[in-house]
């Protein structure tokens, strides 16, 4: 008896003392701590729950389990009839995101589900990007079934992060581990909610680390503007672009299904290892091959998420290829591993750093590389004027180089072009013609404006989302509209590349939103 007292007030000094701790790390004067140094305290005192070698999972899916949370999101309408769909088995976002994930057109307004990681006791949730983008309404379905609404406080689509919050207190979190140390062969949870199932956990190894399946860069070669999606139509030939994502997933066996993107990947002792966000899958189904973001590189995008709404990062400044025996034989060179320097561009920090084409880049801060994600991934974690040392093979000697790390600007980012890119259509881009309605039309409908579709073109915007000759649109953007020059000046006015067009018909009223400029 007296032990069992012993041993209840070492638990409640320990847990004194850790939320004492937290909110002695709690931000003051606006300054924040790192989601990383609030979880050192949350969990100063836990005891590891298991060893990685126990396969006794119960007491690791208990403590991971209250913490993974379910995600429910709305769209008012569908996506871009510009989006080019390929039959790759990676290409599985849209079917990991249980429901809503398609793109096409809908008319009526749609929902879909996935799954979330607390973070933090006062509502930070890690999710997948694609989970919440373009949600207009997200909620958080808690383990006490209570549900809560969430905003998003920052995404980004070169990782397929992002951070949302919810207004409460007191929730239980999971604790971050370190990826780093994660082996191949290592026993690993999955959880989340798959299927629109509750909770749920699967079992399996790591069978790879820094894994590339190319999801990513794809989704950003198939993402076209208007521009871009007619000369596609027409020529058959996708754009090319730099392809800025980073892809280092960690490859698991355990089973994940449509809806668990955004779950957490944990092992046995029940830290966060990574957020499940792919499957490899011709059926669209577990077939044994899931994909998550390793926890290591989401610490970082996550603390930009919450200091500054979006992701600083930094980069090197130069294009290049992993060595394999076949490259490096179209090269005529020896060596085979590494990555070759196909470009340095002129503004970047590797050109200030003296790195040249035809460099190889063996070591990053001393680790050797191999592929794309070894280098991605570590560059992936650091920040603009972050610098970092590269070893270089250069005239079959090494050379080590010094970079500081520079911002978009320095490999033409042009974030002024981006915000141009999703302000929206055009007039000439809906491919429509309107005239004023008349007072009798309102009158009919009960409407005290609007512009009539007078005249549709073939292969244009109101052709290919199917809105009818004859319908009176009543506003575009939210805006009333009572001519053509009205339309015109609110089209500019898109919320995340959303065109939406509310109008009357003879099926009664109707909402389009659809994506545009992405």
């Amino acid at each position: 008896m007296k032990r069992l007292g012993l041993i209840a007030l070492a638990a409640f000094i320990g847990g004194a003392a850790a939320i004492g701790g937290y909110k002695l790390l709690e931000p003051k004067n606006g300054e924040l701590v790192s989601f990383a140094d609030q979880q050192k305290v949350l969990f100063a005192n836990n005891p590891k729950i298991s060893s990685a070698g126990t396969v006794d999972f119960v007491e690791a899916a208990a403590a991971v389990s209250p913490a993974v949370v379910h995600i429910k999101t709305s769209y008012s309408g569908g996506g871009s009839e510009g989006r080019v769909r390929s039959s790759s088995p990676f290409d599985m976002f849209d079917d990991l995101f249980g429901g809503g994930g398609g793109r096409r057109m809908q008319r009526m307004p749609r929902a879909a589900s996935g799954s979330g990681v607390i973070l933090t006791p006062d509502g930070y949730i890690v999710t997948n990007n694609h989970v919440v983008d373009n949600a207009d309404k997200i909620e958080v379905i808690l383990s006490n079934k209570r549900k809560v609404s969430a905003k998003v406080i920052g995404k980004d689509p070169n990782t397929d992060l992002a951070l949302i919050k919810v207004e409460a207190t007191d929730l239980p979190v999971v604790k971050m581990g370190n990826s780093d140390n994660v082996q191949i062969g290592e026993w690993v949870l999955a959880v989340g909610f798959p299927l629109d199932l509750q909770t749920t956990v699967t079992a399996g190894i790591v069978s790879a680390k820094a894994r590339s399946i190319g999801i990513l860069g794809r989704q950003q070669q198939q993402d076209f503007t208007e521009e871009e999606y007619e000369e596609y139509r027409r020529t058959g030939k996708a754009p090319e672009r730099t392809n800025s994502s980073i892809e280092s997933f960690i490859q698991t066996d355990a089973a994940i299904n449509p809806g668990n993107s955004g779950g957490a990947l944990v092992n046995a002792n029940g830290e966060l290892i990574g957020i499940n966000a792919a499957i490899a899958s011709q059926t669209g189904t577990n077939e044994g091959y899931g994909f998550a973001i390793p926890i290591n590189l989401a610490k970082k995008i996550l603390d930009d998420f919450r200091k500054y709404g979006s992701v600083k990062r930094g980069y090197i400044g130069v294009s290049f290829r992993p060595l394999d025996a076949d490259y490096a034989e179209e090269l005529k060179i020896n060596d085979i591993n590494g990555l070759y320097v196909s470009e340095v561009l002129p503004n970047g920090g590797g050109a200030a750093a003296g790195i040249k084409k035809g460099d190889i880049i063996k070591k990053v801060d001393g680790v050797a590389v191999y592929d794309s994600p070894d280098l991605q991934e570590k560059i992936g974690r650091l920040s603009p004027g972050d610098k970092v040392q590269l070893t270089l093979l250069r005239d079959g000697a090494l050379k080590d180089v010094k970079v500081t790390l520079r911002g978009d600007n320095s490999v033409g980012v042009n974030t002024s072009k981006l915000a141009e890119r999703s302000a929206g259509t055009s007039l000439g881009k809906l491919g429509a013609s309107f005239e004023p309605a008349s007072a009798q039309l309102k009158a009919r409908y009960g409407v005290k404006n609007g512009v009539v579709v007078s005249n549709i073109e073939a292969g244009k915007l109101f052709d290919s989302w199917e809105i009818p000759k004859g319908v009176l649109i009543t506003s575009v953007n939210g805006t009333p509209v009572n001519s053509a020059k009205d339309v015109e000046s609110a089209l500019p006015n898109s919320r995340n590349g959303m065109t939406t067009i509310s109008g009357v018909g003879s099926q009664g009223r109707f909402t389009y939103s659809l994506t545009t400029g992405r």
